[in-house]
């Protein structure tokens, strides 16, 4: 479900953020955009959400020490390069294994 906003929680310099499944949207998502968001919200079911959080927030955070910038830090977190890597493909979910960021 996209819900559009004005201003997205926790800001910062994106479009959407996911959150249980509920995705924020500052505009209309592009298929792209839209295949991201729901790439996360299948990493986020297959990981009871809870951990699928505190697991994001803790490899940005180490992320962080090691490149120092918060962009470089975002793009190299798994969930992220996952999502990335797929977003252009609109049959991956469906033939999509689980825990594929893991690889």
């Amino acid at each position: 479900m996209v819900i559009h906003v004005r201003k997205l929680p926790f800001g910062g310099d994106f479009l959407a953020i996911n959150l249980c499944g509920f995705i924020f949207a500052l505009r209309d998502l592009t298929p792209e955009e839209l295949n991201h968001e729901r790439i996360h919200t299948a990493q986020q079911r297959e990981l009871l959400f809870l951990p699928f959080f505190l697991w994001y927030a803790a490899e940005w955070l180490v992320l962080m020490v090691r490149y120092r910038n918060r962009m470089e830090a975002y793009y190299r977190i798994r969930f992220e390069r996952e999502a990335y890597r797929h977003q252009s493909e609109p049959d991956y979910l469906a033939r999509r294994r689980h825990y594929r960021y893991l690889s």
